[in-house]
């Protein structure tokens, strides 16, 4: 490469790298600074060099535990409801019906995820599902305020970011091989195990790691479907920063809440990698 062509190359990036330093790289020094000071007596950060915020994490550990339980759950559940839509929209339906039916899968981020799921409020409810349940004879069953409304909550509102990523990679499978495996012989289910499935893994892994990442970090949703019985590290941050004031402790959170999902991502790409040769652009 020539010395102009390194410098516009430079001058190219050199945009997106002042934006990336400024937007993430600088608050997450600040952070981690603020992590080894101290509260002041007025709460907020007193500066200092201390490890005894990291040693309180585990004061922090039913939020901690409650996130590393309910995010890969929620992530699971998200992955087995989505892989058939996306299945069905990208293999299955007509191209004149796909448009729509794909309209109808993000409709729900045109609401405000607040009102969504103040709604769901209403339907685990005493007045929804179990007053429905009581019909049937199913009583005293109680959904709201637990870690299964916030499942729900979770499912319900990460389910797009998982379809869309499985029907792209769908969507542009070759349909030649699945009927070359048809005119062999090979049964559907073999088929779709040994081609389908393979080759759409990036998909899913994109769509996996997208909702997993958000799910590490939600709030909302266990605040308000959880009834602050179920809480994840999320609230923890809310509760440190803005109602306790203590910025060093909850700086300690966070730190340790990036460094879990460092591993995370480090672990995503090498899997990512083993199938289909994917680079780390499938991310994306």
């Amino acid at each position: 490469m020539s010395t102009s062509s390194k410098r516009a190359k430079a001058l190219l990036l050199t945009p997106a790298g002042l934006w990336y330093g400024a937007m993430l790289v600088l608050p997450l020094i600040v952070v981690l600074i603020f992590s080894f000071g101290s509260r002041s007596a007025v709460g907020g950060y007193a500066p200092g060099f201390s490890l005894e915020q990291y040693a309180n994490l585990p004061a922090r550990f039913a939020a901690f535990r409650n996130t590393l339980t309910l995010a890969p759950i929620g992530t699971i559940a998200s992955l087995i409801i989505a892989y058939p839509l996306a299945y069905f929209l990208a293999v299955k339906v007509s191209a004149k019906w796909k448009t729509p039916l794909l309209v109808l899968v993000i409709v729900p981020f045109w609401t405000s995820i607040l009102i969504r799921s103040y709604a769901w409020i209403f339907l685990l409810g005493g007045k929804g599902i179990p007053q429905l349940l009581e019909v049937f004879g199913i009583e005293g069953l109680r959904l709201i305020n637990t870690p299964f409304a916030v499942l729900v909550g979770i499912v319900y509102g990460y389910l797009p970011l998982m379809v869309f990523p499985i029907y792209v990679a769908l969507e542009k499978l070759d349909k030649r091989l699945i009927e070359a495996a048809a005119d062999l012989g090979t049964p559907p289910w073999r088929a779709f195990c040994e081609i389908t499935l393979p080759l759409s893994m990036p998909g899913v892994l994109t769509g996996s790691m997208l909702v997993f990442i958000l799910l590490m970090g939600e709030f909302l949703i266990p605040a308000i479907l959880g009834g602050g019985k179920v809480f994840f590290v999320g609230n923890a941050l809310v509760d440190l920063f803005l109602q306790s004031r203590n910025w060093a402790f909850g700086s300690a959170v966070a730190v340790a809440l990036v460094a879990l999902m460092l591993v995370v991502v480090g672990l995503y790409t090498r899997i990512l990698k083993r199938f289909g040769g994917a680079s780390d652009a499938d991310l994306m």
